[in-house]
């Protein structure tokens, strides 16, 4: 699998994590929400879909138009895609992933994007494994610039300093996310981190406790 392709079917489970969705809703949802998939297509979310269905992460099943497709008089229903038990587990077990593939530029923000049902440690290990890697680079930055900086014309340098102090802002924020974590500021959403709290306290509440430590959705269709 490439990285695109796994970045891609992290995202569509997280979002789907969320509630079930059309193919069309989906589709926006990535447009919108999650830069890094800004311009693709139809083409690459479907065998996207289609993989996951296979795999049983995923179920179809037939709903109506999304709100705001196009009509398509004579066609048949919309098929609406829902996280299984087993794709809802998979989904929990990439969260708990914080190597160096979280950090990367095009991985980082989708990661950042579900940081709200991710735990703490973990959001802690991205935060400063990104900002160890944006430190290694500015440190590279720098050291080519004086090198080369009698080489180069106003313009050329000027593009490297504007790049160099993209990374230093983005050092300065992820300084100010780690500090946040670290004081116990949770930005999730308070039944999120009520979850997490939880799940670290140990209580179940008389639940058998769920794979990869997390409890049981009651409410979730586990039909495939």
């Amino acid at each position: 699998m490439s990285r695109r392709s796994g970045i891609l079917e992290f995202a569509v489970l997280g979002l789907l994590r969320e509630s079930p969705m059309h193919g069309y809703e989906l589709r926006k949802r990535l447009n919108t929400s999650l830069g890094v998939f800004r311009a693709f297509s139809y083409g690459t979310l479907y065998p996207c879909l289609k993989g996951l269905v296979a795999t049983g992460w995923l179920i179809e099943e037939t709903g109506g138009a999304p709100e705001g497709a196009p009509a398509a008089a004579g066609r048949r229903a919309k098929i609406v895609y829902r996280l299984t038990t087993a794709g809802k587990e998979h989904f929990e077990e990439l969260l708990s992933h914080s190597g160096p593939d979280a950090w990367e530029d095009e991985h980082f923000g989708v990661r950042f994007a579900f940081f709200g049902q991710t735990s703490r440690d973990v959001r802690m290990r991205v935060l400063e494994g990104r900002r160890s890697r944006l430190e290694e680079r500015l440190e590279r930055m720098r050291t080519s610039l004086a090198r080369t900086r009698e080489r180069l014309d106003d313009y050329t340098l000027e593009l490297q300093r504007h790049g160099m102090e993209s990374v230093e802002r983005e050092v300065r924020w992820l300084n100010e996310l780690i500090e946040s974590e670290r004081s116990g500021h949770d930005r999730r959403a308070p039944e999120s981190a009520a979850r997490d709290k939880q799940d670290q306290s140990g209580d179940t509440g008389g639940l058998p406790r769920h794979r990869g430590g997390t409890r049981p959705d009651p409410s979730d269709d586990t039909t495939t």
